[in-house]
């Protein structure tokens, strides 16, 4: 013990002496005195563009916030009752979790993402907090249908600390978006509502809310992708952004530089539970259409076409005789449906619906939905390469409505070696075995390992209708329509469990 005391006396008078040593080695080797950092050379137009954007980001914020509220689904367990859901272990009510058997399963329920936020609160009651936005000073608030469900009481908080409760809450489950109700009055201050197809890849927006309850919380990024489906909701068309968002942003708005809102904000794809740029938002257009239904009917009349659809990729449109991305195929027509009357066929490529051009699927359904009933409208499509135009008469959709694509088969059977291809005829047993019974065409047996089927995407148990266009209802009709084939690229259209589509093989 004596001698580690004298060895930590020795260190401490040791000390000064090296740094003394070491500041004369310093003082030595550099005899002058240090000058002062350089300032950063920006020049001032740089500055004024950085100070700009700023400027507008703070503008901004003070513009939208006065409207932007807290969103508090209270769940009280003494007041649920039998056809209402109790919340799930983690509090988070079954019913509104939109997610469930999905990826985004975990974020909703408070691990990561979007959706109610889990907060403490007295047993019995359960209670979840996400966003919304004032659009109407008289009491009406947008925000998501996942925030809202269950059941329990909603309760509106502004920003200047006022709680309203909701008198009256209207759902759509379908794209997610909720209006709520309560007694506001002039005080209130409601956003204004911008046009969500102006936006472009690129654009400024930003994300406001209440992410993990923290009031008043502004957040900057860009648009990084425009009609986005994720499968989380029946009908999708998202914004995507990069702009930071967490749980308890749900129901806020995604606005742009002059504060208009151009999204509600969704969700988010995240392996961690926090924000990993990519978010989610339903476009303002399909929000502000599905809230201006509720608002007036108190549910959503929707219009209906009854065709299957299909992208039209840079393959499909050289079978089709189209530009890439031009338009939306049509994969199948059923009967007795407003596309059965206007004339449609499978092949027809739509380009324009109404007034409006339509490049994807996501796009078409909203216009069709969209479509006022009563008043016809024309459809733009391309057959066979050529323009032509039909007449849609808008009618409401059916709640039972089931595709139903049944006809007489055939038998027979044959191998492609140079597709890797096997097919079967189209037995009933094996019709009744695939869900298919009645449906016309034959059935892929087998398909090879690494061969141009497997490539196209093709796989056993599905049933090719057409090629290159033509109808096949037995083997001959397939092996004769292979051996027709001039250029070594075949369209195929084939269904299965999951549908109808086009595909592409090259032989």
């Amino acid at each position: 013990m004596k001698n580690s005391r004298a060895r930590f006396r020795a260190a401490l008078i040791a000390a000064p002496l090296t740094v003394a040593a070491t500041g004369m080695l310093i003082g030595a080797a550099s005899p002058e005195t240090p000058h002062a950092p350089k300032a950063i050379a920006t020049s001032a137009e740089t500055l004024s563009v950085a100070d700009s954007l700023s400027t507008a980001f703070s503008n901004v914020a003070t513009y939208v916030l006065p409207s932007v509220v807290a969103i508090e689904n209270r769940l009280d367990n003494s007041r649920q009752s039998v056809n209402q859901p109790l919340p799930s272990e983690d509090g988070v009510p079954n019913q509104g979790n939109p997610f469930k058997g999905t990826p985004f399963e975990d974020m909703f329920r408070g691990r990561g993402g979007m959706g109610q936020d889990r907060q403490p609160s007295p047993s019995p009651s359960q209670r979840g907090i996400g966003s919304g936005i004032i659009i109407d000073s008289a009491g009406i608030v947008l925000t998501n249908n996942h925030v809202v469900a269950g059941g329990g009481k909603v309760i509106v908080k502004t920003q200047d600390g006022r709680e309203f409760v909701a008198t009256e809450v209207l759902t759509d489950p379908s794209t997610d978006i909720a209006v709520v109700k309560f007694k506001g009055d002039a005080s209130l201050v409601a956003a204004k509502i911008g046009n969500s197809d102006s936006m472009k890849v690129g654009d400024w927006v930003v994300a406001l809310g209440q992410p993990f309850g923290l009031e008043s919380t502004v957040t900057a990024g860009i648009v990084s992708a425009k009609d986005r489906g994720i499968g989380i909701a029946d009908r999708e068309s998202f914004i995507q952004t990069d702009a930071a968002i967490n749980p308890g942003n749900s129901g806020g708005p995604l606005v742009n530089l002059r504060g208009e809102v151009i999204g509600i904000n969704t969700a988010i794809s995240s392996q961690g539970g926090g924000s990993n740029g990519v978010g989610f938002a339903v476009p303002s257009n399909m929000a502000q259409w599905v809230s201006g239904q509720l608002i007036a009917n108190g549910k959503v009349k929707r219009s209906y076409l009854g065709v299957s659809i299909q992208p039209v990729s840079y393959e499909l449109g050289a079978q089709l005789g189209v530009a890439p991305k031009s338009g939306v195929a049509v994969t199948d027509v059923f009967p007795e449906t407003p596309a059965a009357k206007a004339g449609l066929i499978s092949g027809d490529v739509i380009t324009k619906f109404g007034d409006i051009p339509v490049a994807t699927p996501q796009q078409l359904q909203m216009a069709v939905e969209r479509s006022p009933m009563g008043k016809p409208l024309t459809v733009h499509v391309i057959r066979d390469g050529k323009p032509i135009e039909l007449s849609y008469q808008p009618e409401a959709a059916p709640k039972d409505f089931v595709a139903d694509t049944k006809s007489k088969s055939n038998q027979g059977g044959v191998k492609m070696e140079s597709l890797g291809l096997e097919i079967g005829s189209l037995t009933p047993d094996v019709a009744k075995q695939l869900e298919m019974e009645g449906q016309k065409g034959v059935v892929i047996t087998q398909v090879k390992e690494g061969s141009a089927a497997e490539t196209a995407g093709l796989e056993r148990g599905m049933v090719i209708v057409q090629v290159n266009r033509q109808d096949v209802a037995t083997a001959k009709d397939f092996e004769k329509a292979i051996a027709a084939d001039q250029d070594g690229s075949i369209l195929m259209l084939v269904r299965s469990g999951k549908g109808s589509r086009f595909v592409v093989i090259q032989k």
